[in-house]
């Protein structure tokens, strides 16, 4: 219908975030399953060194989506005052927002790096997977404040409708990382002795001051802020980071949830674990996948909220679901033709394949489900609604996934346990969020 296309965000300008936002968002996850690709075909302890990968991964994962949602509250608040046409409300508020990150980063690189022994035996970790754990998180501890001030230099970029930028760091941080997991793990004759999982680790923080160069060099030429700080204040500090705050609580939410998950895997063996790894590394790969259009509902739903454009909401929101939902069933018809090619990707020990295989189906079965989840996310995150969607992972966590892991756990279905406590956690998280969305923002519609 006519006034139906008039009032749509179009195709061309929701891709034109979108598609550089999947290549950068599923460069950071594809630098974890690179390293878990050569860790597990080390010759000397794979299981053991792919076990450390996966729980150091999936703590990394946890401390990093928690202090990023800096990010986030950065995306919504820049792309927000864009749509209003006051850029220069926030230009000072932007290097303050950075070296709040950086300061915050020191601080947990240096608490964690002394606890590390303790933090992983909490998640079962013993003998010489704990020994691999503590030793690889160190080095990868190094990357926080890098990885940390480039997020919020990536939240600018997408506040200003610009996902290309963080797209060509991320891809050139890919790059380095592969090149250097395959010379650092293994070695070369003559130039480079073997390392191992140190080696990985090492490989990944050059990833990561490779993608913080890049970022530096955007941020400095092409955006309208500087990283010169004010004595004074920004006004909107407060707002942001209340909303960071509330994002906070709900990344820890969701992190205990993935913590638990795979402490449980820990629990049951080292062959469950190393599994799990591949399992959450994959989902975790699906996700930001997906998440690609989420963060392009994040940009443009800031900014048509700071318009006043309700009617664009809306339509914007259901045509970045329809994509989203096509991309998840294009990705499980893909896995479904190479389903048992995919495990030799990461390990070949037959017990740890034969668990993999065994529970895989479930992962690709929830990436509908995802793709809904995950869009209503971004385009909450982008409306400024951070205290939701705080309350939404903490009922999703405490009321959906940690009941039935308990109830899972009790029956013994283990992996299989864990990944149906995974499938109702996202069922409440998307439909709680379609919910509100329908009930407040499409009744502004008329």
């Amino acid at each position: 219908m006519p006034g139906e296309t008039k009032n749509k965000v179009s195709f061309r300008e929701i891709n034109k975030l979108a598609i550089p936002a999947i290549i950068a968002g599923i460069a950071e996850p594809l630098i974890s399953l690179t390293d878990i690709a050569v860790i597990g075909h080390v010759d000397e302890h794979p299981v053991e060194a792919l076990a450390a990968a996966g729980i150091v991964g999936s703590f990394l994962s946890a401390i990093i989506w928690i202090v990023a949602q800096a990010k986030t509250a950065i995306s919504a608040t820049v792309s927000r005052h864009l749509g209003e046409g006051r850029l220069n409300a926030v230009k000072t508020l932007v290097p303050q927002a950075i070296a709040f990150n950086l300061l915050l980063s020191l601080l947990i690189l240096a608490v964690t790096s002394f606890l590390a022994g303790f933090i992983f035996r909490a998640y079962n970790a013993e003998g010489l997977i704990l020994q691999y754990c503590t030793g690889y998180y160190r080095i990868r501890a190094l990357g926080y404040p890098v990885t940390l001030v480039t997020f919020a230099i990536f939240g600018v970029f997408r506040g200003l409708q610009n996902t290309w930028w963080a797209m060509s760091a991320s891809l050139a941080g890919a790059v380095v990382n592969v090149a250097l997991d395959y010379a650092l793990v293994y070695g070369i004759n003559g130039l480079l002795p073997a390392m191992h999982l140190q080696g990985a680790a090492y490989a990944s923080l050059c990833s990561q001051l490779v993608m913080l160069l890049i970022a530096l060099y955007f941020y400095g030429r092409h955006t309208p802020f500087s990283f010169r700080l004010s004595l004074r204040v920004n006004p909107r500090l407060k707002g942001l980071l209340l909303m960071s705050f509330n994002l906070f609580i709900r990344a820890a939410a969701l992190n205990i949830a993935i913590y638990m998950a795979n402490s449980y895997a820990t629990g049951y063996g080292k062959n469950y674990i190393a599994a799990q790894s591949m399992l959450m590394n994959i989902w975790l790969f699906f996700s930001f996948f997906v998440d690609g259009y989420a963060n392009a509902g994040n940009a443009i739903s800031g900014r048509l909220l700071g318009a006043g454009d309700y009617r664009r909401l809306w339509y914007l929101c259901k045509d970045t679901c329809k994509y989203a939902i096509a991309i998840a069933l294009v990705l499980m018809a893909v896995c479904g033709v190479f389903y048992d090619a995919i495990g030799l990707v990461f390990n070949k020990d037959p017990m740890v394949l034969a668990l993999f295989g065994s529970v895989f189906w479930m992962v690709l079965l929830m990436q509908p489900l995802n793709a809904v989840a995950f869009m209503f996310d971004g385009i909450f995150k982008g409306l400024g609604e951070a205290a939701y969607l705080r309350n939404v992972l903490l009922t999703a966590t405490f009321l959906g996934f940690v009941p039935v892991l308990f109830i899972t756990d009790a029956l013994q279905w283990k992996l299989h346990g864990i990944w149906m406590a995974f499938t109702v956690w996202m069922l409440i998280r998307g439909g709680a969020l379609v919910f509100k969305f329908r009930r407040k923002y499409l009744s502004a519609v008329g």
